[in-house]
Protein backbone atom coordinates (compact mmCIF):
# COMPACT_ATOMS: atom_id res chain seq x y z
CA UNK A 1 0.00 0.00 0.00
CA UNK A 2 1.07 3.58 -0.64
CA UNK A 3 1.07 6.15 2.16
CA UNK A 4 1.47 9.92 2.53
CA UNK A 5 3.12 11.12 5.75
CA UNK A 6 2.89 14.75 6.86
CA UNK A 7 5.58 15.65 9.38
CA UNK A 8 4.26 18.43 11.65
CA UNK A 9 1.97 20.16 9.11
CA UNK A 10 1.24 23.83 9.89
CA UNK A 11 -1.52 24.97 7.51
CA UNK A 12 -4.94 23.31 7.82
CA UNK A 13 -5.96 24.23 4.26
CA UNK A 14 -2.96 22.34 2.88
CA UNK A 15 -3.89 19.32 4.98
CA UNK A 16 -7.47 19.51 3.66
CA UNK A 17 -6.21 19.51 0.07
CA UNK A 18 -3.88 16.62 0.85
CA UNK A 19 -6.80 14.63 2.29
CA UNK A 20 -8.61 14.98 -1.03
CA UNK A 21 -5.47 13.91 -2.93
CA UNK A 22 -5.02 10.86 -0.69
CA UNK A 23 -8.61 9.75 -1.28
CA UNK A 24 -8.31 10.37 -5.04
CA UNK A 25 -5.04 8.44 -5.29
CA UNK A 26 -6.08 5.60 -2.96
CA UNK A 27 -3.40 6.41 -0.38
CA UNK A 28 -3.47 6.34 3.40
CA UNK A 29 -2.61 9.57 5.25
CA UNK A 30 -0.42 9.73 8.36
CA UNK A 31 0.03 12.92 10.37
CA UNK A 32 3.01 13.23 12.71
CA UNK A 33 2.39 15.68 15.51
CA UNK A 34 2.65 18.33 16.65
CA UNK A 35 0.55 20.01 14.00
CA UNK A 36 0.40 23.79 13.72
CA UNK A 37 -3.38 23.75 14.22
CA UNK A 38 -5.80 21.89 16.48
CA UNK A 39 -5.81 18.34 15.21
CA UNK A 40 -8.74 16.03 15.64
CA UNK A 41 -10.41 13.39 13.51
CA UNK A 42 -13.59 15.53 13.47
CA UNK A 43 -11.66 18.52 12.11
CA UNK A 44 -9.98 16.33 9.47
CA UNK A 45 -13.36 14.91 8.50
CA UNK A 46 -14.65 18.46 7.97
CA UNK A 47 -11.66 19.14 5.70
CA UNK A 48 -12.45 16.00 3.71
CA UNK A 49 -15.96 17.34 2.88
CA UNK A 50 -17.61 14.80 0.56
CA UNK A 51 -14.82 12.26 0.96
CA UNK A 52 -15.24 11.65 4.69
CA UNK A 53 -16.36 8.04 4.24
CA UNK A 54 -13.17 7.24 2.33
CA UNK A 55 -10.79 9.12 4.63
CA UNK A 56 -8.08 6.76 5.89
CA UNK A 57 -5.91 8.67 8.38
CA UNK A 58 -3.73 7.86 11.36
CA UNK A 59 -2.27 10.39 13.80
CA UNK A 60 1.13 9.76 15.47
CA UNK A 61 2.62 11.46 18.54
CA UNK A 62 6.04 11.89 16.91
CA UNK A 63 8.24 10.51 14.12
CA UNK A 64 9.82 7.83 16.33
CA UNK A 65 6.37 6.44 17.18
CA UNK A 66 5.41 6.46 13.50
CA UNK A 67 8.64 4.74 12.40
CA UNK A 68 8.41 2.09 15.12
CA UNK A 69 4.90 1.11 14.02
CA UNK A 70 5.24 1.41 10.23
CA UNK A 71 7.93 -0.49 8.36
CA UNK A 72 8.51 -0.22 4.63
CA UNK A 73 10.31 1.94 2.06
CA UNK A 74 10.56 5.59 3.07
CA UNK A 75 11.09 8.44 0.60
CA UNK A 76 11.50 12.02 1.80
CA UNK A 77 10.68 15.09 -0.25
CA UNK A 78 13.17 17.85 0.48
CA UNK A 79 14.79 20.74 -1.32
CA UNK A 80 18.10 19.05 -0.44
CA UNK A 81 17.26 15.87 -2.34
CA UNK A 82 19.50 14.97 -5.27
CA UNK A 83 17.11 12.66 -7.13
CA UNK A 84 13.92 13.65 -8.95
CA UNK A 85 10.79 11.52 -8.37
CA UNK A 86 10.84 10.11 -11.91
CA UNK A 87 14.30 8.62 -11.20
CA UNK A 88 13.05 6.68 -8.16
CA UNK A 89 11.64 3.20 -8.73
CA UNK A 90 8.20 3.03 -7.15
CA UNK A 91 7.16 -0.11 -9.04
CA UNK A 92 8.29 -2.58 -6.36
CA UNK A 93 5.23 -3.28 -4.25
CA UNK A 94 6.37 -6.06 -1.91
CA UNK A 95 6.34 -3.64 1.05
CA UNK A 96 4.53 -0.48 2.07
CA UNK A 97 5.71 2.75 0.46
CA UNK A 98 5.79 5.94 2.53
CA UNK A 99 6.19 9.39 0.96
CA UNK A 100 7.19 11.75 3.76
CA UNK A 101 6.73 15.53 3.58
CA UNK A 102 7.93 18.12 6.09
CA UNK A 103 6.24 21.13 7.63
CA UNK A 104 5.64 24.13 5.42
CA UNK A 105 8.18 26.39 7.16
CA UNK A 106 11.01 24.07 8.20
CA UNK A 107 10.65 20.80 6.32
CA UNK A 108 11.99 17.56 7.80
CA UNK A 109 14.79 17.71 10.40
CA UNK A 110 18.32 17.19 9.08
CA UNK A 111 18.97 14.21 11.38
CA UNK A 112 16.04 12.31 9.82
CA UNK A 113 17.06 13.23 6.26
CA UNK A 114 20.73 12.38 6.84
CA UNK A 115 19.79 8.88 7.96
CA UNK A 116 17.96 8.34 4.65
CA UNK A 117 20.06 10.42 2.24
CA UNK A 118 19.71 7.93 -0.64
CA UNK A 119 15.91 8.26 -0.43
CA UNK A 120 15.71 12.08 -0.46
CA UNK A 121 13.85 13.41 -3.49
CA UNK A 122 13.49 16.88 -4.98
CA UNK A 123 10.92 18.02 -7.51
CA UNK A 124 12.80 19.79 -10.34
CA UNK A 125 11.78 23.43 -10.72
CA UNK A 126 13.08 26.79 -11.86
CA UNK A 127 16.50 27.61 -10.40
CA UNK A 128 15.15 30.59 -8.42
CA UNK A 129 12.56 28.49 -6.57
CA UNK A 130 13.23 26.60 -3.34
CA UNK A 131 10.00 24.64 -3.15
CA UNK A 132 6.38 24.20 -4.19
CA UNK A 133 3.34 24.45 -1.95
CA UNK A 134 3.06 21.37 0.27
CA UNK A 135 -0.31 20.24 -1.11
CA UNK A 136 0.97 20.60 -4.69
CA UNK A 137 4.13 18.63 -3.85
CA UNK A 138 2.06 15.80 -2.39
CA UNK A 139 -0.10 15.71 -5.54
CA UNK A 140 2.98 15.59 -7.82
CA UNK A 141 4.57 12.69 -5.93
CA UNK A 142 1.31 10.78 -5.41
CA UNK A 143 0.65 10.99 -9.14
CA UNK A 144 4.18 9.84 -10.05
CA UNK A 145 3.95 6.82 -7.74
CA UNK A 146 0.58 5.82 -9.18
CA UNK A 147 1.79 6.43 -12.75
CA UNK A 148 4.77 4.13 -12.27
CA UNK A 149 2.52 1.48 -10.72
CA UNK A 150 -0.03 1.67 -13.56
CA UNK A 151 -2.72 3.49 -11.51
CA UNK A 152 -3.78 0.39 -9.55
CA UNK A 153 -7.41 0.53 -8.46
CA UNK A 154 -7.94 4.00 -9.92
CA UNK A 155 -10.67 4.70 -12.46
CA UNK A 156 -9.99 6.59 -15.70
CA UNK A 157 -13.65 7.74 -15.68
CA UNK A 158 -15.65 10.01 -13.42
CA UNK A 159 -17.93 7.89 -11.23
CA UNK A 160 -21.67 8.25 -11.67
CA UNK A 161 -21.23 11.00 -14.23
CA UNK A 162 -24.57 12.42 -15.31
CA UNK A 163 -23.14 13.01 -18.77
CA UNK A 164 -21.52 9.58 -19.11
CA UNK A 165 -17.99 8.51 -19.99
CA UNK A 166 -18.73 9.02 -23.74
CA UNK A 167 -19.90 12.63 -23.27
CA UNK A 168 -17.24 14.14 -25.56
CA UNK A 169 -18.06 11.68 -28.35
CA UNK A 170 -21.75 12.62 -28.56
Amino acid sequence: MNHIVLYEPEIPENTGNIIRTCVAMGMRLHIVEPAGFPLSLNRLRRSAVHYVDELDVEIHDDFAAFAKKHKGRYYFLTRYGKVSPDQADFTKQEENLYLIFGSESSGIPKEILSAHENRCLRIPMHKTMRSLNLANSVAVLAYEVNRQQGFPGLSPHEPDSKKGKDYLNR
